[in-house]
């Protein structure tokens, strides 16, 4: 626990604190009277309710639509499956302002449903729900889907055999043995939904926010530090009581489970009720996912005259306004670069991290385990303003570092890389590696050669989760990315805040090339996956 505690404490705990302590500290002096006058406010309690009740409402709805995906992807296989399991993770690497823009272009003014029926949802809840399905699509698929693929079907079907129907077999045997991994999606589709902000002010307009979204108003347009402060306060002291709860309710669910190696359990569809429930989640993905993103790739390529590559062709060289000081081309290999430096730090962290709380070792781990989501469900705004405040003095003057970036793109991977793990980990039956102790194997060996084996899949899954959310990571990384060596969200969102039809679609190209760039390093991945659990096993 020693290196992730020191990491958190000093990328996360610091710069949060220090951010925090600004505003709520006058000349010396603590104003905690600002807390009641902010909580007071009436604005602000309808911006809270609003928050939490539309996370909650995203959530339930995307296990809903997202757990018939995971059984999918996890026991049936179909020609395309590798494929389409990488297509529906790229969502999650683009940048919140993208998802936002790619449903307006859907069901905004002059969008597809329009066009087609004159109807419109921008501004309205329905469409932030299901923009945030589309973005937390592969969260559940992956996390689930993942334990799920290992999970030995032989117990269900030995529960048939001593008579209980398919429901009730899946009920008492499948069920309780995914509710570890069903609660930690649920966590993460939650804290992700709870801090929405891209999606929320490009859909939402001035008739919704969520705390985030406020925080960052209160900071940047008002220069309300105060009030800022105090809803940071909140949405911590918020989130780490939804963090308590679900360590304490997943720790009572725990259990050794019995796994099998990824993909042998995968079969052809059989039976007209495994055919329906194919068709249906292709279904669903077709609308839900392909089609925004097909709606991106149009507008890349639509201009005033017809279809091109004028908006691609313009990506490699500056403009007159100054903007960029590089091309806007270059923030592709920008953002390459930083994802996977911030890809292997999260994996040594949350490595780390998972394999401490694996052990029974008290309360101090199982409440480290809480602390570890904490970055989900703190503004992103004010990491990347405490970023700037706390680390700009020796000995960590890292405001001209490159390296700043990779560090606050980790903070973000490494609830992933543990919340993708861990599950796993804890169901690896202990008496293997008390076996492999008493046959002589020092605990490094034991963890090499009992546990690695097993939880290879999950660690290239932690490892896709990680390099998407550095990809596409935006609150923090805009503030600290230096003007020559922009990333591809931060480069997106300065053109579309930019007026003119040229920037628009440069925003469309670039976003384009980012879907792209995800869907390649995934499938990447998944065929070196699918290479090493074969050969492993």
């Amino acid at each position: 626990m020693a290196l992730p505690v020191a990491f958190f404490a000093v990328f996360f705990a610091w710069p949060v604190a220090s951010i925090v302590a600004r505003g709520v500290k006058t000349d010396g002096t603590w104003r905690f009277g600002r807390i009641g006058e902010t909580l007071s406010r009436p604005d602000l309690l309808d911006v809270l309710w609003f928050t939490v009740w539309q996370a909650a409402a995203s959530t339930a709805l995307t296990l809903l639509v997202a757990l018939p995906g995971a059984y999918v992807f996890a026991r049936l296989d179909f020609p395309g499956k590798r494929v389409l399991r990488a297509v529906v993770t790229v969502p999650f690497v683009l940048p919140t302002v993208m998802v936002g823009t790619a449903f307006l272009a859907l069901v905004g003014r002059g969008g597809l449903t329009d066009e087609l029926w004159g109807l419109r949802l921008d501004t309205s809840v329905g469409a932030i729900l299901l923009a945030h399905v589309f973005f937390n699509y592969a969260v559940v698929v992956r996390t689930v889907g993942g334990l799920w693929a290992q999970l030995d079907p032989r117990q269900e079907e030995a529960a048939r055999v001593l008579g209980a129907s398919r429901w009730q077999a899946w009920r008492r045997v499948t069920l309780p043995a995914l509710v570890p991994s069903v609660a930690a999606a649920a966590l993460m589709v939650f804290l992700f939904t709870f801090t929405s902000f891209g999606v929320v002010q490009i859909l939402g307009g001035t008739a919704y926010a969520t705390l985030e979204a406020e925080i960052y108003r209160q900071t940047a347009r008002l220069l309300d530090l105060p009030t800022a402060a105090v809803l940071t306060m909140v949405q911590f002291v918020a989130v780490g009581a939804i963090l308590a709860v679900h360590a304490w309710t997943v720790r009572r669910r725990e259990s050794a489970l019995k796994l099998v190696p990824a993909g042998s359990t995968a079969r052809r569809p059989r039976g007209a009720g495994q055919w329906a429930l194919l068709g249906g989640v292709l279904a669903s993905v077709a609308l839900l996912i392909l089609l925004p993103l097909a709606m991106l790739v149009e507008r890349s390529f639509a201009g005033p005259d017809g279809y091109g590559l004028r908006y691609y062709r313009a990506l490699g060289s500056l403009d007159a306004s100054g903007t960029f000081l590089v091309p806007p081309l270059e923030a592709v290999g920008n953002s390459l670069e930083y994802a996977l430096v911030a890809t292997g730090i999260a994996l040594l962290i949350g490595g780390l991290a998972a394999a401490a709380l694996t052990t029974k070792a008290g309360r101090l781990v199982r409440g480290f385990d809480a602390l570890l989501m904490l970055p989900l469900g703190v503004s992103a705004v004010t990491v990347g303003f405490g970023f700037l405040i706390t680390l700009d003095e020796p000995p960590l003057d890292l405001r001209a570092s490159w390296i700043l970036v990779p560090l606050a793109q980790a903070l973000v991977g490494v609830p992933f890389v543990v919340r993708t793990m861990l599950p796993v980990l804890r169901a690896v039956d202990a008496r293997l590696r008390e076996a492999a102790a008493v046959l002589g194997a020092s605990p490094l060996r034991a963890w090499r050669e009992v546990d690695l084996p097993m939880v290879w899949r999950a660690l290239l899954i932690a490892a896709g989760f990680a390099f998407a959310v550095s990809l596409g990571e935006f609150g923090a990384t805009v503030f600290i990315a230096r003007p020559d060596n922009p990333t591809l969200p931060v480069a997106v969102a300065r053109l579309l805040g930019r007026p003119g039809e040229l920037n628009y679609g440069q925003a469309m190209a670039l976003s384009t090339i980012l879907m792209a760039v995800c869907a390649a390093a995934l499938l990447l991945l998944e065929r070196l996956r699918t290479e090493r659990t074969s050969g492993e096993f």
